[in-house]
């Protein structure tokens, strides 16, 4: 069995689709948004970012969550696999840019590897058809930090660079939701 027809079957195989998240073969909707590499805030741009190759764009609840974190560090961890294989990927959450500068800057989690968006009133979340939940009161972080803020489902898009939905992972594990991004970047004839 071929490497390329092994990925699509692994991929496949663990990428199940989100509930009423986009599908592949649909145009992923642009976006504009105000990020944080590092600790650093820039102007994130979907369209600039796929001038240079496939994007994967990974949406999670929030910001020092456990899933979440694991999530974040999985994708550090294994962003030169991506980058090796052409991608580039950008983290999405309703959290402010302040809870993101501390998150991407901070090592066990995106380790100034992953730049994380900000999508405080989940426009860009519902723009992918993602289940936007409204704030729980009470609800704290992993630091103690009262979240305040609503949350969007864990959903991961990997998408190509003429724009399209080439993958929707939903429903895994978030380390699991790292794997099968990786694996769907892998199977694109561009990241060849």
């Amino acid at each position: 069995m071929s490497q390329r027809i092994l990925a699509i079957t692994l991929a496949s195989a663990i990428a199940l689709p989100a509930f009423a998240a986009l599908q592949p073969g649909a145009a992923a909707p642009d976006f504009s948004a105000q990020a944080s590499l590092a600790g650093k805030p820039f102007a994130y741009s979907l369209k600039e970012a796929l001038k240079k190759g496939p994007v994967v764009v990974y949406f999670y609840p929030s910001a020092f969550t456990s899933g979440c974190n694991a999530q974040a560090h999985a994708f550090a961890v294994n962003q030169d696999k991506f980058t090796a294989a052409g991608a580039t990927i950008i983290g999405v959450s309703l959290d402010d840019i302040g809870r993101l500068n501390d998150f991407s800057k901070d090592p066990e989690y995106c380790g100034g590897k992953i730049p994380v968006a900000s999508d405080p009133e989940g426009k860009i979340a519902k723009s992918y058809d993602l289940k936007v939940s409204p704030a729980q009161s009470g609800a704290k972080d992993s630091r103690g930090v009262e979240i305040g803020h609503g949350f969007a489902e864990r959903t991961t898009f990997v998408v190509g660079k003429g724009g399209s939905i080439a993958a929707t992972v939903g429903g895994v594990k978030p380390t699991d939701n790292v794997d099968a991004a990786l694996a769907a970047v892998k199977a694109l004839p561009a990241a060849k």
